[in-house]
This record gives C-alpha cells, sequence and structure tokens, in this order.
C-alpha cells in the first residue's frame, strides 16, 4: 500500500520585497527563466528547506513549531494551494483542508450557495452535496444563519462552517491548522471526537497545532519544525519534550541577557537619579542600603549549580548568594521574596523568621536558599534578596533586579501549584 504523503526535499523560497530591486529581478526572472536564481541570497529566504517525510495511510501525524517555522506553508503545499520552489509532494486519496479562516469562502453570498462551492472544489457533485447538506449544516451548529451572507460570520462560524464541510465530503486526508483554536470549547469537542471517528476509519490526518498534549495524545508521530527545517520526528512526547527543550534554551539566554540589562539600567539610575512617579517607583529595579553588609553576586541555579532562569513547574531551585561584611557584624538577616508578574508577593522568608541565629561575621561569605519543589504555576517572578539588621534596617537590598520564569504543561491558575491528588472512587474518569 502506498504512502498517503510523501514529500521529497521540499524547499520554498520567497522573495524579500526591496523597491531599488523590482525591475532588476523582473528582468532577470525574464531573461533566465528563474526568478530566485537570479536574486541574491540576502533577497530570499526559504520558509522550508529540504523536507522530506512521508505518512502511512491512516496515520496522524501532528507538526509543531514556533510561529514561523513553515508549519502553515507546508500544509499548502501539501494541500496544493501553493507549488514549492524544489521538491515534490505526492498524495494518494481526495484531500480536505482547513487551513486558512474563511478561505474558499465568498463573502457576499450566503453559507449554503458557499457550501455547494466548496463542495464541489472538492470533487462531489450537486446531488452528492444536496444529500449532505442537512449534516454539514447541523454539524456547523448554523441553522439560524446558513442564508445569511458569510461576511456576517463571526470567526467562529466561520471555522465551524469550514470544518463541517472538510469532515463531510469523506476526505481520504484531512489537513488541519491551528483554525480550531477560535472556536468555543463545546465545539472544539465536537470537532475532536469527529476527529477520533476519522481515526478509527483508518483516514489520514494532519495537524498543524500549538496544542502538544493534542499532539502528545492524538497523532502517533509528530514532526517539530524550526527555520524551514525539521529537527525532529518520531514519537510525540520525545519529540514535543525536544521542542520545549529548545524553547527552555533560548529563554534562558534572552532572561540571561535581560539580567545583564536590568542590572547595568540599576546601575545606572543611582548615577543619574532619574525623576520618576510613586506609581512608577514600586515597579522600578532598584537596589538600596548602606552597604556595611553587601551581597555581591546572586545565582539562580539548579541542584548542581548551574545557572539557570527558566524552571519546569516542581522542579528544584537553588538561590545563591555571594555577600561580604566590611566589618564585624553580629546582627544580620538574610532574606528572599518571590513576587509575579502582577506585583503579587508569592512566598518570602527570611533566617530571622525561621529562627537561625547569627555568629560573628566578617569578609566574604556565600548563602544558600534551597527549594525542593518550585511549586510555581507557570509564569514570570522576580526575585527579591536583601541582608538587614533584624530590625529591618538595610545593608544591602535589591528589588525586581532578577527575574526567572516557569513553565508548565498544567495550565492552572492562582499563584502556587499545591500538591495535590485526584480520587475517583466511582472510576468516572480515566488518564
Amino acid at each position: 500500500m502506498p504512502a498517503a504523503i510523501t514529500a521529497e526535499n521540499i524547499t520554498k523560497l520567497y522573495k524579500r520585497y526591496a523597491f531599488k530591486r523590482q525591475f532588476l529581478t523582473f528582468k532577470s526572472a525574464i531573461l533566465k527563466g528563474d526568478l530566485f536564481k537570479a536574486l541574491k541570497p540576502e533577497e530570499s529566504f526559504a520558509a522550508l528547506q529540504n523536507v522530506s517525510f512521508s505518512v502511512e495511510q491512516g496515520e496522524a501525524l501532528g507538526i509543531i513549531g514556533n510561529n514561523g517555522s513553515g508549519k502553515s506553508t507546508l500544509l499548502k503545499i501539501i494541500a496544493g494551494i501553493t507549488k514549492p520552489t524544489y521538491g515534490k509532494v505526492i498524495t494518494h486519496g481526495k484531500i480536505s483542508a482547513l487551513i486558512e479562516l474563511g478561505a474558499g469562502f465568498h463573502p457576499e453570498i450566503s453559507g449554503k450557495e458557499n457550501i455547494f462551492i466548496n463542495g464541489i472544489m472538492l470533487g462531489l457533485s450537486k446531488k452528492e452535496i444536496a444529500n449532505k447538506l442537512d449534516e454539514i449544516v447541523r454539524f456547523a451548529e448554523l441553522e439560524d444563519f446558513i442564508n445569511a451572507p458569510v461576511k456576517t460570520y463571526s470567526s467562529g462560524m466561520f471555522m465551524r462552517l469550514g470544518f463541517s464541510i472538510a469532515v463531510n465530503v469523506n476526505p481520504d486526508l484531512l489537513l488541519i491548522d491551528e483554525v480550531l483554536a477560535v472556536g468555543d470549547e463545546a465545539f472544539g469537542h465536537k470537532c475532536i471526537d469527529k476527529m477520533m471517528e476519522f481515526r478509527r476509519k483508518k483516514k489520514t490526518i494532519l495537524l498543524v497545532t500549538h496544542s502538544l498534549p493534542m499532539v502528545e495524545k492524538f497523532c502517533d508521530r509528530a514532526i517539530w519544525l524550526k527555520n524551514g527545517k525539521i529537527q525532529a520526528i518520531g514519537n510525540p512526547k520525545e519529540v514535543t519534550d525536544a521542542y520545549l527543550m529548545d524553547i527552555a534554551s533560548q529563554e534562558e539566554k534572552a532572561s540571561q541577557q535581560q539580567q545583564i540589562h536590568v542590572l547595568e539600567t540599576v546601575k545606572a539610575s543611582q548615577e543619574t537619579q532619574p525623576q520618576i512617579s510613586p506609581e512608577q517607583d514600586k515597579l522600578q529595579p532598584k537596589r538600596w542600603g548602606d552597604r556595611q553588609a553587601e551581597i555581591k553576586e546572586v545565582i539562580m541555579a539548579d541542584v548542581n549549580n548551574n545557572p539557570k532562569h527558566v524552571f519546569s513547574s516542581g522542579e528544584p531551585m537553588k538561590i545563591i548568594m555571594k555577600a561580604v561584611a566590611y566589618n564585624k557584624l553580629n546582627d544580620y538577616v538574610f532574606g528572599i521574596g518571590i513576587i509575579n508578574s502582577e506585583g503579587i508577593t508569592c512566598y518570602g522568608t527570611n533566617t530571622n523568621i525561621e529562627e537561625y541565629e547569627p555568629l560573628e561575621w566578617e569578609g566574604f561569605a556565600t548563602i544558600e536558599c534551597f527549594i525542593p519543589e518550585l511549586n510555581l504555576i507557570e509564569g514570570t517572578y522576580f526575585l527579591d534578596v536583601a541582608v538587614h539588621k533584624q530590625s529591618g534596617y538595610p545593608f544591602d537590598y535589591h528589588h525586581n533586579l532578577y527575574s526567572f520564569k516557569v513553565r508548565s504543561r498544567i495550565k492552572d491558575v492562582g499563584i502556587a501549584r499545591l500538591p495535590h491528588e485526584w480520587r475517583f472512587p466511582n472510576n468516572i474518569f480515566k488518564k
């Protein structure tokens, strides 16, 4: 049995438009017969680069990647909406594609007339469309609007009609882009149920989505695209994990650069003392205290003391403070505070609260606060650190100077993730 889809070295180039070259490139295209060969490398970019893979009949393949990675371009090439610059795609079976919201709909005519036009474009006869009409309208939940011009439809109505047509023309290959994201939750469940029905019928499905749990649950295999190239292909869990690790690595680098920028900004502001309003002052990264004791360096790290700025919810975190006392001190407290992006203090503690008695201290010291489980919900957080007297008199206070991110597959809400478990004595759920 031949593969449902075979992609061989697919490359898709687009021209970077520049006014100064528009006549030259047009002339070159006529003389040389190839517009892209006439362009300099900097005047074109590759949306896809040598992409090759195959999809077996009855297989569900998920395609993931950041915006601009080439996912939608690949789907359009497979659907025949656009052609590759180089390479080829071979498909077997009738294709139905739901790629761009409202694509193929004429805005001035009714939803009913658009069903007939789209059905004919997908290879159905008028009689076949008429037999399926009620089912399409019912599934789309548009009984009261089907005779209205589609220009009056909301984005959700567009999506419902497009999906209903796509799945009710009995395709062999169903191509779905992220457009399902615009639907309401109830219709989303309905779409997933229909796609599961397609799987049971051994239909081939290509799904472009940002929902990694859906890829892991629904797809047999996954492809991760980055900058138009395949980075990984195979088991959905392994591919999504590799994708998430890459995102975390990028965020780590960005956070490090942001950290450097914040510290430099604070240093400059202390020298220039800019005038800001009281409200702005609350949000400003800043540092104060008489520096009898000074926190010279703050490191957020993993259990192996490797600096880290992006954590998974529930993993360990070390806060390392390297400090110095310039004279002998017997009255000092070290503290930390974690604040979310809305300015809410999620947690704060210090050595005095936890009844650690200070000894005589002079010179350099390292102070570590170890958090075995960073049970915060997904988001961006700020870390305050301080050394001060037991009375609160500040030696060195760092406010909003350090930030980190928490990533989680679970999209819960609030401030913290409390340890918990669900139990179902009557077995009414499964996972």
